[in-house]
């Protein structure tokens, strides 16, 4: 989002932002409360949560390392409309709403960058909806894995920060027993392998037969 900005502006960004460390399971925003600036997590990863009018909570979606959200209430002058909850020890950078609108308005480089996001984000959200409507539990998992997937430089196909598998039968609706069972039966098959908290993906063609069976 920064990359263009002037060694001034940058400066600016700097300035104002406000660092700060949360625990595992701690809730760094919650839903409902005031806009407090757009957050960027620099380190960890976060599950977005929206708790429903009868107490439900459901998982939105995850947000990893040098991820950033917020922007969307601070656009519509409105409260988060989720909580963010730390699934590991995050470092987290908050900056305010009154810089962060400023930016927006004045850096052309910034606002396109933001539009850009919005529409991946949009895209992104519309496959995770259809993702939940997927009735195969195992089908759901496997297009968890593709939606999370990273491409290292390499072309390694890979999810970094892998969630616990609890996390992800919380994000996509069903028990952590599911989640090992079918992890552990993907690593006997050669189709992926564990490597502390990254997941590789050994057998891409394999592992797109089962989410589209």
């Amino acid at each position: 989002m920064f990359a263009q900005l002037t060694d001034a502006e940058m400066k600016g960004v700097q300035e104002n932002l406000r660092f700060r460390f949360f625990e595992k399971r701690a809730t760094v925003i919650q839903q409902g409360t005031p806009n407090g600036g757009i957050v960027f997590l620099l380190s960890g990863q976060l599950q977005l949560v929206r708790l429903t009018e009868d107490g439900r909570a459901i998982s939105l979606d995850l947000i990893p390392e040098g991820g950033f959200f917020g922007e969307i209430s601070l656009l519509n002058e409105q409260p988060y409309a989720a909580s963010a909850i730390a699934l590991s020890r995050v470092l987290v950078a908050i900056l305010p709403p009154a810089q962060a609108l400023h930016l927006f308005a004045h850096s052309p480089s910034v606002a396109n960058y933001l539009l850009r996001h919005m529409a991946r984000q949009l895209q992104r959200d519309a496959e995770f909806k259809a993702l939940l409507g997927i009735t195969n539990t195992s089908r759901r998992i496997v297009n968890f894995l593709w939606l999370i997937k990273k491409e290292t430089p390499t072309k390694q196909l890979v999810v970094e920060n892998l969630p616990t598998h609890q996390d992800i039968a919380n994000t996509i609706n069903t028990s952590r027993e599911t989640v090992t069972r079918l992890l552990i039966l993907l690593t006997q098959k050669g189709i992926i392998q564990r490597d502390a908290h990254r997941l590789i993906i050994l057998d891409p063609e394999a592992l797109t037969r089962m989410a589209l069976e």
